[in-house]
């Protein structure tokens, strides 16, 4: 990451946020492995002491994170799961210190008609928050320039309005001049310890 720009693009906007917040030995998701970039930053960030679940419900993503964490030798604090997100409690106990969320389909795959679904992606988001540990992190990247990208970012944009500001905070960072419908991230920051956070009428 080069530390001179001050003005990041957004993948690495959300790396610097979860850096903030998350130390070695601490609990994290990727809650969308896809080819095991996010993953193997998360796993370098906790370090081996630490521990990160991810989530793909295609095995070849799976597949494919599971090569790249060889490689650089960071697969041993790692729980790769072939599941949808919106299961993250059946699997990952509070608290976390972040999450983090790529959404879109499988980059370079030969099927990509399987994406994100709005439905899903709030689940876990929903689930997440009530892991996450009081000034913890969870990153959304949000694409919407494929089928179905629209309706999932509408939804989302939705749905973090119904958040109470007490409980957490969201902030939606873009870069407006970029072309070729680059994507947006909005950022979640946990106000105050909770089981059930607390929902309002827009």
């Amino acid at each position: 990451m080069n530390q001179n720009i001050i003005i990041h693009r957004v993948l690495p906007m959300t790396k610097r946020l979860i850096q903030r917040v998350t130390n070695e030995g601490d609990v994290v998701v990727d809650a969308t492995a896809g080819n095991g970039n996010d993953t193997q930053f998360l796993a370098e960030t906790v370090g081996p002491n630490g521990r990160v679940f991810a989530f793909d419900i295609q095995q070849e993503a799976l597949d494919a994170t599971k090569e790249r964490l060889e490689q650089n030798d960071c697969l041993t604090q790692v729980q790769l799961i072939c599941d949808s997100h919106a299961n993250v409690k059946k699997y990952v106990e509070a608290p976390i210190s972040g999450a983090m969320f790529n959404l879109g389909y499988l980059p370079y795959s030969e099927d990509l008609s399987v994406v994100t679904r709005a439905e899903s992606t709030i689940a876990a988001i929903d689930a997440l928050l009530d892991l996450l540990k009081k000034d913890g992190i969870i990153t959304v990247s949000v694409y919407d320039g494929h089928p179905g990208g629209p309706e999932e970012r509408d939804a989302l944009l939705e749905y973090v309005r119904t958040l109470h500001q007490k409980d957490v905070h969201v902030a939606r960072y873009e870069l407006i001049n970029q072309r070729n419908n680059p994507p947006f991230m909005l950022a979640f920051e946990k106000m105050r310890d909770f089981t059930t956070h607390e929902r309002i009428e827009c």
